[in-house]
Protein backbone atom coordinates (compact mmCIF):
# COMPACT_ATOMS: atom_id res chain seq x y z
CA UNK A 1 0.00 0.00 0.00
CA UNK A 2 1.54 3.44 -1.15
CA UNK A 3 0.94 5.81 1.23
CA UNK A 4 1.50 9.91 0.49
CA UNK A 5 3.77 11.64 3.50
CA UNK A 6 4.69 15.16 3.64
CA UNK A 7 7.83 15.75 6.20
CA UNK A 8 7.74 19.28 7.26
CA UNK A 9 11.48 18.41 8.79
CA UNK A 10 13.36 16.58 6.48
CA UNK A 11 16.26 16.44 8.71
CA UNK A 12 14.28 13.40 10.36
CA UNK A 13 13.63 10.25 9.18
CA UNK A 14 10.76 9.09 7.14
CA UNK A 15 8.50 6.45 9.55
CA UNK A 16 10.29 3.13 9.04
CA UNK A 17 8.54 -0.73 10.71
CA UNK A 18 11.70 -1.91 12.32
CA UNK A 19 11.41 -5.63 11.56
CA UNK A 20 9.67 -7.55 9.06
CA UNK A 21 6.82 -8.82 11.89
CA UNK A 22 6.49 -5.01 12.70
CA UNK A 23 2.14 -4.41 12.65
CA UNK A 24 3.53 -0.26 13.83
CA UNK A 25 5.69 2.35 12.75
CA UNK A 26 7.62 4.81 14.45
CA UNK A 27 6.91 8.35 14.75
CA UNK A 28 9.70 10.96 16.00
CA UNK A 29 9.68 14.20 17.58
CA UNK A 30 10.12 17.32 15.07
CA UNK A 31 11.45 19.71 18.13
CA UNK A 32 12.61 19.85 22.06
CA UNK A 33 9.08 19.20 24.56
CA UNK A 34 9.40 19.29 28.04
CA UNK A 35 6.54 18.01 29.69
CA UNK A 36 5.87 19.40 33.10
CA UNK A 37 4.27 17.13 35.93
CA UNK A 38 0.91 16.52 35.45
CA UNK A 39 0.71 18.05 32.05
CA UNK A 40 -0.76 16.87 28.48
CA UNK A 41 1.35 18.46 25.69
CA UNK A 42 0.82 18.24 21.91
CA UNK A 43 4.36 16.79 20.42
CA UNK A 44 4.57 17.58 17.08
CA UNK A 45 6.05 15.04 14.51
CA UNK A 46 6.58 17.19 11.30
CA UNK A 47 4.46 14.64 9.12
CA UNK A 48 1.46 15.10 7.06
CA UNK A 49 0.11 11.74 6.09
CA UNK A 50 -2.56 11.06 3.24
CA UNK A 51 -3.95 7.55 4.81
CA UNK A 52 -5.97 5.94 2.16
CA UNK A 53 -9.82 6.07 1.79
CA UNK A 54 -11.28 2.76 4.00
CA UNK A 55 -8.59 3.63 6.15
CA UNK A 56 -7.66 5.37 9.47
CA UNK A 57 -4.31 5.89 10.73
CA UNK A 58 -4.32 4.69 14.54
CA UNK A 59 -1.53 6.46 16.85
CA UNK A 60 -0.44 4.03 19.87
CA UNK A 61 2.09 4.60 22.55
CA UNK A 62 4.86 2.65 22.64
CA UNK A 63 5.34 0.09 25.25
CA UNK A 64 8.29 1.71 27.00
CA UNK A 65 7.44 4.86 27.15
CA UNK A 66 5.55 4.64 30.19
CA UNK A 67 8.18 3.09 32.17
CA UNK A 68 10.97 4.70 30.26
CA UNK A 69 10.05 8.14 30.66
CA UNK A 70 6.70 7.76 32.70
CA UNK A 71 4.35 9.61 29.50
CA UNK A 72 0.97 8.00 28.40
CA UNK A 73 -1.31 8.84 25.91
CA UNK A 74 -4.25 10.32 27.75
CA UNK A 75 -6.87 8.93 25.42
CA UNK A 76 -5.61 5.90 24.90
CA UNK A 77 -5.64 5.97 21.23
CA UNK A 78 -5.42 8.90 18.63
CA UNK A 79 -7.56 8.34 15.43
CA UNK A 80 -6.41 10.24 12.41
CA UNK A 81 -9.10 9.88 9.34
CA UNK A 82 -8.58 9.70 6.07
CA UNK A 83 -9.17 13.15 5.46
CA UNK A 84 -7.06 14.92 7.56
CA UNK A 85 -3.83 15.63 5.12
CA UNK A 86 -3.83 19.16 4.23
CA UNK A 87 -1.21 21.09 3.93
CA UNK A 88 -1.55 22.18 8.04
CA UNK A 89 -2.79 19.12 9.43
CA UNK A 90 0.51 18.14 10.83
CA UNK A 91 0.01 14.59 13.26
CA UNK A 92 1.09 15.70 16.49
CA UNK A 93 1.29 12.93 19.23
CA UNK A 94 -0.95 13.77 22.79
CA UNK A 95 0.93 13.24 25.93
CA UNK A 96 0.40 12.92 29.59
CA UNK A 97 3.68 13.33 32.05
CA UNK A 98 2.27 10.89 35.31
CA UNK A 99 5.60 11.59 37.22
CA UNK A 100 6.61 14.35 39.43
CA UNK A 101 9.33 15.33 37.17
CA UNK A 102 9.40 17.52 34.31
CA UNK A 103 10.62 14.89 31.23
CA UNK A 104 12.60 16.25 28.00
CA UNK A 105 11.30 14.92 24.71
CA UNK A 106 14.60 15.39 22.20
CA UNK A 107 13.98 15.90 18.93
CA UNK A 108 14.33 12.46 16.55
CA UNK A 109 13.78 11.10 19.95
CA UNK A 110 10.74 7.92 19.17
CA UNK A 111 7.22 9.41 20.85
CA UNK A 112 4.91 7.21 19.42
CA UNK A 113 3.66 4.24 16.99
CA UNK A 114 1.46 4.49 14.10
CA UNK A 115 -1.14 1.27 12.38
CA UNK A 116 -3.12 1.82 9.41
CA UNK A 117 -6.83 -0.09 10.40
CA UNK A 118 -9.62 -0.80 7.67
CA UNK A 119 -12.37 1.07 9.06
CA UNK A 120 -16.07 0.84 7.65
CA UNK A 121 -19.22 3.15 8.39
CA UNK A 122 -22.35 2.15 9.39
CA UNK A 123 -25.61 2.35 8.42
CA UNK A 124 -28.23 3.07 10.62
CA UNK A 125 -30.94 0.48 11.48
CA UNK A 126 -33.45 1.68 13.95
CA UNK A 127 -35.44 -0.81 15.51
CA UNK A 128 -37.66 -1.15 18.74
CA UNK A 129 -36.26 -4.44 20.12
CA UNK A 130 -32.84 -5.94 20.20
CA UNK A 131 -31.46 -9.40 20.91
CA UNK A 132 -33.74 -11.72 23.19
CA UNK A 133 -31.07 -12.20 25.49
CA UNK A 134 -28.57 -9.77 27.76
CA UNK A 135 -25.16 -10.79 28.56
CA UNK A 136 -25.00 -8.38 31.71
CA UNK A 137 -22.62 -5.23 32.49
CA UNK A 138 -18.51 -4.36 32.35
CA UNK A 139 -16.74 -7.95 33.12
CA UNK A 140 -19.92 -10.10 32.92
CA UNK A 141 -18.24 -12.70 30.68
CA UNK A 142 -16.38 -13.91 33.91
CA UNK A 143 -18.84 -14.00 36.71
CA UNK A 144 -20.20 -17.17 37.24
Amino acid sequence: MKIKIKRLDKSLPLPQYHTDGSAGFDFYASENTTIAPKEIVKIPTGLIIGTPSGYFLAIINRSSTPQKKGLSMPNGVGVIDSDYCGETDEIKVLMYNFTEQPVLIEKGERVAQGLFLKVDQGVWEETETMSVTSRGGFGSTGEK
